[in-house]
């Protein structure tokens, strides 16, 4: 994979911590770095899949009452957990 430069500007504790923790690994800091942007862009696109997915579910009109989530809620822990719930709220005429 080709690399391009990129400068942030880190205030000095931030840039401390990083240098330690590079040590720690025995690593550059420029490699936590990298690895620490990728996750939190990886993480940034699954939240936006998710909420897109969740948007396109949503235009269905089917949906999950919030009695039927409590009760399912409420199971947890109690040795009679139920499954979760199915959609009980559906656009009309179905």
């Amino acid at each position: 994979m080709r690399t391009s430069p990129y400068t942030i500007r880190l205030d000095e504790s931030l840039k401390q911590a990083l240098e330690y923790e590079a040590t720690l690994d025995d690593r550059p800091p420029a490699q936590l770095a990298v690895r620490a942007i990728r996750e939190m862009v990886k993480a940034r696109q699954a939240r936006r899949a998710a909420i897109e997915a969740a948007l396109q579910e949503a235009e269905q009109g089917r949906f999950i009452s919030s009695e039927a989530m409590s009760a399912w809620i409420d199971s947890w822990d109690t040795g009679d957990e139920g499954c979760a719930p199915q959609p009980d709220i559906h656009p009309t005429g179905e």
